[in-house]
C-alpha cells in the first residue's frame, strides 16, 4: 500500500489543511496534558505533514509502516526523527508525553485483536500524564456503502485521478483505489491500491483505551466529519 505511490501522496491529498489541523491538537495537547515534558510521536506519520507543525514546538518522532513514506519524510521534514515499525508492537524503548494517530490511521490494523494490542503498547509509550489523540476511521453506521469516490488533482505538468468504490466484508470496509498519473514527458501510469480499514465501534475503542491504563473521552466534533477524536490520559 502507497509503496509506488509514496511520491504522489501529498499530491493526492493536497486538499487537506494540516496546518488548521495541528492548530487544533495543540489546543487539545494543552487541554489534557498533565505531564511535563514535550516529546511527541505521531503514529502512521505518513510523508510527515502533520509534524511539519509540530516540530517548533515538541521533539518529534514519526513512526510509520510503510518504509517508502518514511524514506520521503526524512527527505522533507528535518529535525524530526523518522522510524519505520508497525503500530502494533513498535519499540522505541522511550516513553512519550503526546501519541498522536491521525488521518484515521488506527484503521489499518483491521481487528479488533490488533486494536487491543495497539492501546497497550500505545499505553506502553506514554509517560503517565501523557496524552494520546487517535482520529478513528468510520464505524459501520457512518460508512458510505456502495458509493464511489473521485479525488484528482491538475496541474501543468502532472495530473492525477484517483477513483474508487466501496464495500464492507465483516467488520473491514474495503476501498479498491484505481490511479491514472500522467506527468511530462512520461507515458500515463495506472495504479490500483487495496485499502482495508476496520470499522471499530467508539464503545469497543474505549473498551481497549480503559484496559490499557487511559482516562478516555470521546470529541464528537473532530477534524474530519464523522470521524470525532479519541483522547486518552495516561494513568
Amino acid at each position: 500500500m502507497y509503496k509506488k505511490l509514496a511520491k504522489y501522496y501529498d499530491l493526492i491529498y493536497h486538499w487537506k489543511d494540516y496546518d488548521k489541523e495541528a492548530y487544533s491538537i495543540k489546543d487539545l495537547i494543552k487541554k489534557y496534558k498533565n505531564s511535563d515534558g514535550n516529546k511527541l510521536l505521531d503514529v502512521g506519520c505518513g510523508t510527515g505533514k502533520h509534524l511539519e507543525y509540530f516540530k517548533d514546538d515538541f521533539s518529534c518522532t514519526g513512526i510509520d509502516i510503510n518504509n517508502e513514506m518514511v524514506e520521503v519524510a526524512k527527505s522533507k521534514v528535518k529535525e524530526v526523527i523518522f522510524e519505520q515499525g508497525n503500530m502494533t508492537n513498535f519499540n522505541l524503548k522511550t516513553e512519550f508525553d503526546v501519541i498522536l494517530c491521525l488521518f484515521s490511521s488506527i484503521g489499518y490494523v483491521k481487528t479488533y485483536s490488533n486494536l487491543e494490542k495497539t492501546m497497550l503498547n500505545f499505553s506502553n509509550h506514554l509517560k503517565t500524564g501523557g496524552v494520546l489523540i487517535i482520529e478513528p476511521w468510520f464505524t459501520k453506521s457512518t460508512y458510505w456503502v456502495g458509493a464511489p469516490g473521485m479525488t484528482t488533482y491538475d496541474e501543468k505538468d502532472i495530473k492525477i485521478a484517483r477513483l474508487n468504490t466501496t464495500k464492507i466484508e465483516g467488520d473491514l470496509s474495503i476501498m479498491e483505489m484505481h490511479y491514472l498519473i500522467a506527468e511530462k514527458d512520461e507515458d500515463v501510469i495506472h495504479f490500483v491500491d487495496t485499502h482495508e480499514l476496520g470499522l471499530f465501534e467508539i464503545d469497543k475503542t474505549l473498551e481497549f483505551m480503559e484496559k490499557a491504563s487511559f482516562k478516555t473521552e470521546f470529541l464528537k466534533n473532530g477534524l474530519m466529519e464523522d470521524r470525532g477524536l479519541f483522547i486518552g490520559i495516561k494513568k
